[in-house]
């Protein structure tokens, strides 16, 4: 099975990433690691993204594409592979189509984990910290017994700067504009299917086993 899993900052796409790779036995391929292996292995490619990174400059679509094609090609991937963090354009969705064409194998799905953004707010700007002893917790889902306090050590507890309201919605903002041509793009290709990630983790997951358990039979 060949997936691109989407989903907005705070969506919990790493969680059900990591579900579909336990229960699927497929490699979740992400850009970062994908660099990150490149640069280590010393790839031509690799060296390249490297002197990009290095001076704070984005990766050329051209040398991400040929690392893609690289890491798609490698005999783990046989039997299918769960993308993370490509595409990020249509020309990357296109040169992805491409890649796979070549290699005779097509995208079965497009998973999109799909959260309401006030939802997304609230996920991404509950999270404290500790000063003290660097513990987390979430207002919400995991909050300290007493306001402001960490429960382990006592400390004071903050809220980092990107984790604040306006930051939030900057960063959500953006990776909207940036995923909507994407949706619409691999929705009129057919394979996009939207999963509502407003439910609960587990619950969540049921639906994409279901989706993808349908590609075993």
């Amino acid at each position: 099975m060949n997936l691109v899993l989407m989903g907005l900052p705070g969506a919990g796409k790493g969680t059900q990433a990591e579900k579909i790779v336990d229960k699927y036995g497929i490699p979740h391929i992400s850009t970062g690691d994908m660099f990150r292996a490149a640069i280590k292995d010393e790839t031509e490619l690799g060296l390249k993204a490297k002197s990009f990174m290095d001076k704070g400059e984005l990766v050329p679509d051209e040398v991400t594409i040929g690392i893609v094609r690289e890491r798609l090609s490698k005999d783990d991937c046989e039997k299918g592979f769960l993308l993370d963090g490509f595409p990020r354009t249509v020309p990357q969705a296109d040169a992805l189509e491409n890649i796979l064409a070549e290699l005779n194998k097509k995208i079965n799905f497009v998973i999109n984990i799909d959260v309401d953004q006030d939802i997304l707010m609230e996920r991404l700007t509950g999270r404290r910290i500790c000063k003290d002893c660097g513990a987390t917790y979430h207002l919400v889902f995991n909050p300290p017994a007493k306001v402001d306090e960490c429960d382990r050590c006592g400390g004071e507890l903050y809220q980092r700067a990107d984790d604040n309201e306006a930051t939030v919605k900057t960063r959500l903002d953006v990776n909207i504009k940036q995923t909507k041509p994407l949706l619409d793009f691999y929705e009129a290709k057919g394979y996009l299917r939207n999963i509502d990630g407003q439910q609960d983790i587990d619950k969540v997951f049921t639906d994409l086993d279901r989706l993808l358990g349908g590609l075993h039979e």
